[in-house]
């Protein structure tokens, strides 16, 4: 099953997020390793991005909420069973 966003195939999750936010999801986030030039420069771009789109943070919650009322089995969690603890004999105790 392929999904488009637009006439934008998203092949990733993180295409997805970039297709559907319309700025790639690093420009918030960052990336590992960026210097603190690359954050300062990413910062500037984010800001500028919010002062032209001052509904974006909003419209940006209100897709979210949409997509877990409509996809509730996303937050479907199973507890995983733990392992069995092994009982180790100790030092100096008869067992």
């Amino acid at each position: 099953m392929r999904t488009y966003i637009g006439r934008q195939q998203a092949i990733s999750a993180a295409d997805f997020a970039e297709l559907a936010l319309g700025t790639p999801v690093e420009l918030w986030l960052g990336v590992e390793g960026e210097s603190d030039e690359e954050r300062a420069a990413r910062e500037d771009a984010a800001r500028d991005i919010l002062a032209d789109n001052p509904n974006f943070p909003d419209d940006l919650v209100r897709i979210a909420a949409q997509v877990i009322e409509e996809n509730p089995d996303l937050f479907d969690v199973s507890p995983l069973a733990r392992p069995a603890r092994r009982r180790t004999a100790r030092r100096g105790v008869a067992a």
